[in-house]
C-alpha cells in the first residue's frame, strides 16, 4: 500500500524547467526572478506592495519592526499556533500577551481581545489557523478603537477571502508563509504585504542587513536588518505555484466536502469536525479533535500502521517550557490546550485522490471504534 502523507507539495514539470533556467543563468540569489515574483504578488493583493523573504517568520519579525515594536512593548496573540509566532515577539524583547481561541472557529477569541489591551500594548497578531480567517470586521475595529497596528498571521490563509476581499488585498500588514506544506509553496520563503504608510526600501532595507546602495556604487547602512531574502530559485517556484492557486484552492474545498460528507454518514462519538466554511477557508488544513480520552500517540502509530501519515498543529504554546518560564501556567488558556492537546491534521492536498479520503476516513472509524 502506497504511503499517504498529511500534505505533499504540487510541483509541475513546467516549473520545474523554470528552475532548471534558473540554476543555469548563473543568478541564482535574489535577482530578477524575485522581483517578477514580487509583481505579481502585488498583483494578486489588488496592487498593495509586496515584498519578498526566505521566510515567514521572517516577515513577522520585520513587520514587528516596522509597525514600531520596542522592547517592553505587548504584542497580543493566540496560544494555538506554530510557535514562530510567539518567539517573533520575543526576539523584538517585546510581551506576547495571549488571548484565548473561539472554541468554535479555532482562532483568537475577539470577544475576550480587548479586555488584554493595556497602554502597553503596541500591536495585535492573529493567526487564520488552518487558513480560516479571523473576523477581519472585528479584528480592525478592534484595532482602530485602540490605535493599534495590526500584523496579519496569515501564514496559512493565502488564497483564503474574507467577506469577499482576498487576503492580503486589504488591511494593515499582512505575512504569508510559502514553506513547503503551504497551499503556494517556494519549497522555504514568505512575503509581507505592506501598508501605504510604510516606505518600502525601509522593509527591504530591514530584509538585507540594512544595506542601501547608490548608484554611484557607494553603500550605506542605517538600520539593523537581517538576513531575510528570498531567492531566485525559490521565487521561480511561486512563479509556478501562483497561475495553479485557484485550482488547488477549488480541489482543497472539493477534498474538505468529501471528508465532511463521509464523516457525517459514519458519526464517531466524540470526534469534533473543523468549522464548515466554505466561503472563506483555503482549506490549507483539515483537522479533527480526537474524542476525549484517546491516546494520540497511538491514534498517530495506528495511522501509520495503516501507511496514512497524520499531522499535530498545534501544541498550545504556552506550555513549552520557554513559556512556562515566562509565568505562563496550564490552565491560562482552556480553550486553546483541549484543542491542542486533542488536534490531528488529516491528509489534504490537491493531488490527492476521493479515493483517499475514503481510505483516510475508513481508518480513523476503524481505530476509533
Amino acid at each position: 500500500m502506497t504511503f499517504l502523507p498529511f500534505t505533499r507539495p504540487s510541483i509541475d514539470e513546467a516549473t520545474i524547467d523554470s528552475v532548471a533556467t534558473v540554476l543555469r543563468s548563473g543568478w541564482i540569489t535574489s535577482g530578477p526572478k524575485v522581483k517578477e515574483f514580487e509583481a505579481a504578488l502585488s498583483a494578486y493583493c489588488g496592487g498593495r506592495p509586496v515584498r519578498a523573504f526566505n521566510s515567514g517568520t521572517a516577515t513577522l519579525q520585520v513587520a514587528l519592526t516596522l509597525a514600531g515594536v520596542l522592547p517592553g512593548d505587548e504584542v497580543i496573540t493566540t496560544p494555538l499556533t506554530w510557535v514562530a509566532t510567539a518567539n517573533v515577539i520575543l526576539a523584538a524583547q517585546a510581551k506576547p500577551v495571549l488571548v484565548d481561541i473561539d472554541p468554535a472557529t479555532r482562532n483568537i477569541d475577539l470577544k475576550l481581545l480587548e479586555a488584554a489591551i493595556t497602554a502597553k500594548t503596541r500591536a495585535l497578531i492573529p493567526v487564520d489557523l488552518a487558513g480560516l480567517p479571523v473576523d477581519r470586521g472585528q479584528l480592525y475595529a478592534i484595532a482602530g478603537r485602540h490605535k493599534l497596528r495590526v500584523i496579519e498571521d496569515a501564514a496559512q490563509s493565502f488564497g483564503a477571502s474574507w467577506g469577499g476581499e482576498r487576503i492580503g488585498a486589504g488591511g494593515d500588514f499582512v505575512s504569508f508563509s510559502f514553506h513547503a506544506n503551504k497551499n503556494l509553496t517556494t519549497a522555504e520563503g514568505g512575503a509581507l504585504v505592506l501598508p501605504a504608510d510604510i516606505d518600502p526600501a525601509l522593509c527591504e532595507r530591514l530584509r538585507l542587513q540594512g544595506v542601501a546602495r547608490s548608484a554611484d556604487g557607494e553603500m550605506g547602512v542605517d538600520v539593523l536588518g537581517g538576513k531575510f531574502n528570498l531567492t531566485d530559485i525559490a521565487a521561480a517556484i511561486g512563479l509556478g505555484q501562483l497561475p495553479r492557486l485557484e485550482a488547488f484552492t477549488q480541489r482543497r474545498r472539493q477534498l474538505a466536502q468529501r471528508y465532511f460528507s463521509l464523516f457525517d454518514a459514519l458519526p464517531i462519538p466524540g470526534l469534533a469536525l473543523p468549522p464548515r466554511d466554505f466561503d472563506n477557508s483555503n482549506w490549507h488544513m483539515f483537522q479533527v479533535l480526537l474524542p476525549a480520552g484517546i491516546d494520540r500517540g497511538k491514534f498517530i502509530a495506528e495511522m501509520s500502521k495503516r501507511e496514512i501519515g497524520v499531522g499535530v498543529h498545534y501544541p498550545a504554546l504556552h506550555l513549552f517550557s520557554l513559556y512556562r518560564g515566562l509565568g505562563f501556567r496550564r490552565g491560562d488558556f482552556p480553550h486553546a490546550e483541549r484543542v491542542g492537546a486533542r488536534t490531528i491534521t488529516l491528509p489534504l492536498f490537491p493531488a490527492m485522490g476521493d479515493s483517499d479520503v475514503d481510505r483516510v476516513c475508513a481508518a480513523v472509524a476503524e481505530i476509533l471504534r
